[in-house]
């Protein structure tokens, strides 16, 4: 049998788009753009971000956000996981972590914890599972809705207190002009542009996708001219997935216990672990782009990189466990 790199990367435990964007933090590493090139990779990063959340305000139909509202419950435990659960772990695991990894990395992490939960994989998961589906649609999507508003808010109020971190009202305009603006411009755009988005589905996934892994070039290449890998180590690295490890697995457990003492069934919990406990990496390193600048967006947005794979590999595993379960069922 010939060698096939597709098949390879279908049986790798590390998703393709990850290592797409690993791939963009190596070429960073050795070919940063620097001078005019650096100058042209900022305006086109902030194209591609402007980009990449009109798509997300033009894909999301308002009656998604709305249709499963009635389970209300369901959505409301969801929410609180992803910003105020997690957002308080953030904040509680200084005092542990910061020794451990340095304030930078640690900020990364605090980071990690406010941003959106993942709309694609949580519903796959929650499929997988045989889990509440419609309920972990409408539930992802809301997530990433609110996040738009709720993420930079909670960096402000949580992230602008850290020492040596200082968010202005300047970045609040670029959240405005680079984020909420085009957001809300796919919104309304959307009833001319919805089927043509539809009909080009597999384009404008390229679209998304490529828009992220070049905002990772250009962060990384900021923080290679910042000289960043000289204020991280291996151990550090290192560090930071164990304790990404240890939250993602601390988040299943919560998820997974705590609803059915509240009197959510099997589908419903399901769907509360995999919403729950995600972080989405295609929401949150645009986000950081627009929020940090200089060169700590490197360090910032290399534990959410670091925990996103985590969370991929650790779910995927619960999911097939669910599923064979339902199928002895």
């Amino acid at each position: 049998m010939g060698f096939s790199p597709r098949a390879l990367l279908a049986k790798s435990p590390i998703d393709g788009f990850v290592l797409a964007i690993l791939a963009a933090v190596v070429v960073a590493a050795f070919l940063p753009a620097r001078g005019t090139f650096a100058e042209v990779m900022d305006w086109v990063v902030i194209a591609a971000i402007a980009l990449l959340f009109f798509l997300y305000g033009a894909r999301l139909h308002p009656r998604e956000a709305l249709a499963g509202l009635t389970h209300w419950r369901l959505h409301l435990i969801i929410l609180t996981f992803t910003f105020v659960v997690f957002p308080i772990l953030g904040v509680a695991m200084r005092p542990v972590v910061e020794p451990l990894v340095g304030e930078s990395l640690y900020l990364g992490l605090l980071f990690t914890c406010l941003v959106p939960s993942t709309v694609q994989s949580s519903i796959a998961f929650t499929s997988i599972a045989r889990g509440n589906v419609p309920g972990a649609i409408v539930s992802a999507s809301l997530s990433n809705l609110l996040g738009v508003f709720l993420t930079p808010v909670l960096v402000v109020a949580l992230m602008s207190t850290q020492s040596g971190m200082h968010i202005d009202g300047s970045a609040i305009l670029k959240i405005m002009a680079q984020i909420l603006l085009p957001f809300l411009l796919g919104q309304l755009a959307r009833p001319w542009i919805t089927g043509w988005l539809k009909k080009h589905s597999e384009p404008t996934k390229l679209v998304d996708r490529g828009s992220i892994v070049l905002v990772v070039y250009v962060a990384f290449s900021e923080g290679v001219r910042n000289d960043i890998w000289s204020r991280v180590s291996v151990g550090e690295v290192v560090s930071v997935a164990v304790i990404a490890t240890v939250i993602v697995v601390a988040m299943l457990l919560a998820t997974g216990k705590l609803p059915p003492r509240l009197g959510f069934d099997r589908a419903d919990t399901i769907a509360i672990q995999f919403c729950g406990t995600k972080k989405s990496l295609a929401t949150g390193l645009p986000m950081a782009t627009v929020l940090f600048a200089g060169g700590t967006v490197g360090l910032i947005v290399l534990p959410l990189m670091i925990f996103h794979q985590i969370q991929l590999i650790l779910c995927s595993m619960l999911a097939s466990r669910y599923a064979k379960q339902a199928d002895a069922q």
